[in-house]
């Protein structure tokens, strides 16, 4: 007997068997994969392409042949000869399912686009770039003194600044003399001037007084998503932000699983490596679009990131981060050329500065997020989560400060779950269940309004209610908690038990209906015990890496928790408490930074002196590797409890009840006994 093949999609991880010879655009209809097409699939729209790929993904126990769709045909070559498709890209109403597929879906190719949520918190910063405009009068040349135009521009530079030892690339030269004329020897520069005492690099030169600014970049660079906040180097205001998926989803959704796919598959790390410098290149021009300016007034950029990203950003194949010592090929800071690393969107002579790492899993994110909220400066004791695909997780006073990562994974951001997807219109974003009628109310990215308002459905549009994304997900299993629908071990209960007919059979165990669409052609919103098993596994390990930190600086309590990251802003505090993922602190001591990463980049975009600040830190902070931690796994059984196993969370139980009922027993709550999902 035969079997069908098998097709994954990423971002979404939706995955189904289908029949030889069925379109991926059909494959994904019925998975209900958000894969655009306009044109009835007659590959003329172009909406509908994919990223097939190819090789040995462990994560999904999949191994795809170079044969896993059908071959190119004559719709296809005709696109490509008449717009052209990227390199590796096919259309999806066109390409057939032969063979097991691991295929990508664009950004570009999503009908729900999606909503950055890494946007740029306001900050007061103290601006000294090191890259600043300096106007000059250079002197004429003057056959009785002979000297090189450049050598008058580093004099002028010298009388007029006190700025000595300037340098310059040959694709500057090249320029200098023809503006130098076309400006009346009156010219603007753009100078570089590195932060630990380097010459300064003539980065570009404009005729007489160049008032268009000077910007830079500052990119957090994410496993998951990639946001770019384009910054004028004058003023330090945010002209635009943007983000997209990293494209290297298709090859991974978290870090082990990328660096598995470097290791089993020969020029892997190169693949991945290209993917991820293509989309950086890509959103620099949707910034510079969006702010509408030249790509060519970007003249830095600012990268913080986790190890194995910076690792593959460089073009450094990660393998060893993915076994003990976890050594980093560098933890240093970096400043080179933008050149070296592809981006030819921007200015051509732009540098780049990427922030130190801390250890072999606790990367530059995490010391952009040191530089941002100075946990060093606190006076009580404060823990900083970042919370994203690969949590990182600082402690800290004045005293000393602790840092370590945790392997969360993607459950957090919507992936990994049954009716998960990406924060795009229409995924649900906050819910409340009523513990009298265990019946939900929820919100959506797009409306205002909850889903039992006046106009909610008017609200929502056309697009419907999609989803449910990491915030979502969150507040669904702390509420179901709340509500009696899910005891302390993570089961929910039958609807007889529970007397809601909300609880629906699913296979051996039980899931929540939120939201019922099939009827008007929308999708089916659940929440399965395999979606509570994935959250209980993300939390635990976030729990258990902040036990780590707190058994080392020989403490049971925190005074505070702030919660970062790409959706940190937009969780619920109370919700987290109840979930368990932080551990249990006053209410009104869990605030948000919002994007603290993403803000540490900027301020080291900004102002010169922050790197020489952030890399003096980095030095001083203790480095806690949880792989290797014997405790880690004791504090991770005992957080797989809702809230906690042992943790009695006093500060919790001040504000809410939690219900104390128990499915997995036939005790005194009338729950029977049944097997674990």
């Amino acid at each position: 007997m035969t079997t069908d093949p098998l097709v994954v999609f990423t971002p979404s991880g939706k995955r189904g068997r289908f029949a030889a010879g069925t379109p991926v655009l059909t494959a994904a209809r019925q998975l209900g994969v958000d894969l655009d097409s306009v044109c009835g699939g007659r590959g003329i729209c172009s909406k509908c392409q994919i990223t097939p790929g190819y090789g040995e993904f462990s994560k999904h126990g999949v191994t795809v042949a170079a044969d896993a769709l059908s071959e190119w045909n004559a719709v296809e070559a005709r696109y490509d000869e008449k717009r052209g498709l990227k390199p590796g890209r096919r259309l999806g109403c066109q390409a057939r399912i032969m063979g097991d597929v691991v295929i990508d879906v664009p950004p570009e190719s999503q009908v729900h686009k999606q909503v950055v949520r890494k946007a740029a918190s306001a900050r007061v910063i103290a601006m000294d770039p090191a890259t600043r405009l300096y106007f000059v009068e250079v002197e004429e040349p003057d056959m009785h003194e002979p000297s090189g135009d450049f050598e008058r521009l580093a004099r002028a530079l010298k009388r007029e600044w006190g700025i000595e030892g300037i340098r310059a690339d040959l694709s500057l030269l090249s320029k200098l003399q023809p503006v130098l004329r076309k400006g009346k020897f009156q010219v603007t520069v753009a100078l570089h001037r590195g932060h630990q005492g380097e010459s300064a690099q003539v980065l570009d030169i404009w005729p007489g007084l160049h008032e268009g600014g000077l910007y830079g970049l500052a990119i957090d660079l994410g496993s998951t998503t990639i946001a770019a906040h384009l910054t004028n180097l004058e003023t330090g205001e945010v002209a635009a932000s943007a983000g997209i998926m990293n494209p290297q989803i298709r090859f991974g959704e978290d870090l082990m699983s990328r660096v598995s796919y470097a290791m089993m598959n020969p020029g892997g790390d190169r693949e991945m490596t290209a993917a991820v410098r293509e989309a950086i290149n890509t959103l620099a021009g949707e910034v510079a679009g969006e702010a509408e300016i030249d790509a060519g007034l970007i003249v830095e950029v600012v990268f913080v990131c986790n190890p194995v990203m910076h690792h593959l950003l460089l073009g450094i194949d990660p393998v060893e981060l993915g076994q003990a010592p976890f050594a980093l090929a560098t933890s240093r800071s970096m400043a080179l050329g933008a050149r070296e690393l592809d981006l030819g969107t921007l200015n051509p002579r732009a540098q780049v500065y990427i922030l130190p790492c801390i250890a072999g899993h606790v990367g530059a994110d995490c010391a952009a997020v040191a530089l941002s909220e100075e946990p060093g400066k606190s006076e009580d004791l404060a823990l900083i989560v970042d919370v994203g695909t690969n949590a990182e997780i600082l402690l800290g006073d004045r005293t000393r400060v602790l840092a370590c990562s945790s392997p969360t994974g993607p459950a957090f951001e919507g992936a990994q779950i049954s009716s998960g997807q990406r924060a795009a219109p229409g995924a649900i974003e906050a819910i409340r269940i009523d513990p009298a009628t265990k019946e939900p109310r929820f919100r959506v990215i797009g409306c205002d309004k909850w889903s039992d308002e006046a106009g909610f459905l008017d609200e929502v549009g056309a697009g419907g209610i999609t989803g449910i994304c990491g915030s979502g997900i969150i507040e669904a299993v702390a509420e179901l908690r709340l509500a009696g629908l899910l005891d302390e071990s993570g089961l929910m209960g039958s609807a007889e038990i529970t007397g809601t007919a909300r609880m629906i059979p699913e296979a051996r165990t039980h899931a929540y209906l939120v939201h019922d669409g099939t009827a008007e052609g929308g999708p089916r919103i659940t929440v399965t015990q395999g979606d509570i098993r994935a959250i209980q596994l993300a939390k635990s390990a976030l729990y258990a890496g902040a036990r780590l930190l707190m058994d080392a600086r020989g403490v049971d309590r925190v005074d505070r928790v702030v919660l970062a990251g790409a959706f940190g802003a937009h969780i619920s505090p109370l919700h987290a408490m109840v979930l368990g993922m932080i551990p249990d602190v006053p209410l009104d001591k869990v605030t948000s930074a919002g994007n603290a990463a993403g803000t540490g980049a900027r301020i080291a975009l900004c102002n010169v002196a922050a790197r020489r600040e952030i890399e003096r830190v980095v030095g001083e902070i203790t480095k806690v590797e949880t792989a290797i931690e014997p405790k880690f796994q004791e504090h991770f059984v005992a957080a797989n409890a809702i809230p906690h196993k042992t943790d009695p969370f006093p500060e919790l139980n001040k504000i809410v009840t939690l219900p104390q009922v128990s499915f997995n027993t036939g005790g005194d709550t009338g729950g029977r006994r049944r097997r674990r999902g």
